[in-house]
């Protein structure tokens, strides 16, 4: 496989490191608590799955769908977007459905990138940001994952010393895997400089229904001029609990979705109809089922934040996203995020996800996903303190391992 230009570009994935070393501990009998992958647990609210259900008894729906998604779910991804945004779009110019964030992300990078265009990326970031443009043929510049002057001074820097200069800068908060957020005022900042510069801004929007404060995390969209250069991705993965049926959208500028609609023409007939009527009927109804998904994960996250911190492990309380962004503990260090990961696997039954396989100033830190319950998370926080305690008394030998 290292002989194909393509695969040669990606570096290995960290993640099956860990994902091998945990399917082995299941093998041999272990409890794994799979904190890893950001997977929701949650069942799909029934409404949207009687839908589902209702939908695929008809014949009709068994055929080829449309690539760009069928009307009526392209007009409520738009009704959506005006109830929480403000927002106006055309579902016929200015929304296309996508099979998850992830492959709207990829197939946008096929349809926009020339090889050796520069993008800007966050790191650390979600895999797929960085690695659909290196795919596509891109070549890839770091900026910091945390809005801040940091950010715009590193975008200013690439805009100077860029050769090209950069097509794109990616965007994604709440972020994965940070959970760093972002408010409306620091989107105003992005389009002045991107339309300065004449840069596409692409956004990932994946958890904007996933918050833990008053005011819920804004669109980029909402700022005047914004859909000039911006296309904005979200999902229902998360916000439905719906992350197997693989619905997402990309909105905004014509441009760019016509682009990207083009070349998902050639590749893919897109989602099953009958997924297809049942997501427009979770963007249709009402909002209780995403309160009460949003509620259940605000108690996760400060059972976590609790139970880890009485077991030896302080972590920041994430604002946002399903995810906390933990600092590695001081005596572990020493060893880099995927040892430690693996450490966990093989002492704690905990399975995390290394920092590092988010680019290298991931490093440092792990993601913990809020995909187990109350009673688990606090077996996981239980498991680590033992494994903490019994780490005191043999930091000799733990230092060796990790020398």
């Amino acid at each position: 496989m290292d002989d194909f230009h393509k695969t040669r570009r990606l570096p290995p994935y960290v993640f099956e490191q860990v994902n091998r070393l945990k399917a082995k501990a299941r093998a041999a009998g272990a409890d794994i608590i799979d904190m890893g992958m950001g997977n929701p647990d949650l069942p799909t609210p029934k409404h949207i799955v009687d839908k589902l259900v209702e939908t695929v008894q008809n014949p009709r729906t068994h055929r080829y769908s449309a690539s760009k998604g069928i009307p009526g779910l392209r007009k409520a991804q738009a009704g959506y977007y005006e109830r929480r945004f403000g927002v106006k779009l055309n579902p016929d110019t200015q929304v296309v459905a996508t099979l998850g964030s992830k492959e709207g992300f990829a197939n946008m990078a096929q349809a926009i990138t020339a090889p050796g265009d520069v993008v800007l990326v966050p790191n650390p970031s979600y895999p797929i940001h960085a690695f659909g443009f290196l795919m596509a043929g891109g070549s890839l510049r770091s900026i910091p994952a945390t809005p801040g002057p940091e950010l715009f001074e590193a975008l200013e820097r690439a805009v100077v010393h860029s050769i090209p200069k950069p097509i794109a800068i990616i965007l994604c908060f709440p972020a994965n895997p940070t959970a760093s957020v972002a408010d409306l005022d620091f989107y105003r900042d992005v389009v002045a400089f991107a339309r300065k510069h004449e840069i596409y801004v692409l956004s990932d929007l994946a958890y904007s229904e996933i918050y833990f404060g008053d005011v819920p995390p804004p669109s980029i969209l909402q700022v005047e001029g914004a859909e000039d250069i911006a296309v904005e991705f979200t999902s229902l993965s998360k916000t439905f609990s719906m992350p197997g049926w693989r619905m997402g959208f990309a909105v905004g500028n014509e441009r760019l979705i016509a682009a990207l609609a083009r070349v998902k023409s050639y590749l893919d007939y897109g989602a099953f109809t009958p997924i297809q009527v049942a997501a427009a009927t979770a963007l249709n109804g009402s909002d209780d089922c995403i309160r009460e998904t949003r509620e259940i994960y605000k108690k996760r996250r400060d059972v976590l934040i609790d139970s880890f911190g009485r077991a030896g492990w302080d972590i920041p309380a994430p604002e946002a996203s399903m995810f906390a962004w933990a600092p590695i503990p001081d005596q572990f260090k020493h060893l880099g995020s995927l040892e430690f990961s693996k450490l966990l696997i093989e002492k704690a039954d905990v399975a995390v996800a290394p920092g590092i396989g988010f680019g290298e100033h991931g490093e440092g830190f792990v993601r913990i996903g809020l995909v187990e319950n109350e009673q688990r998370i606090r077996q996981a926080a239980r498991g680590i303190r033992k494994f903490f305690e019994d780490a005191g008394s043999n930091s000799k030998e733990l230092s060796k391992s990790g020398a």
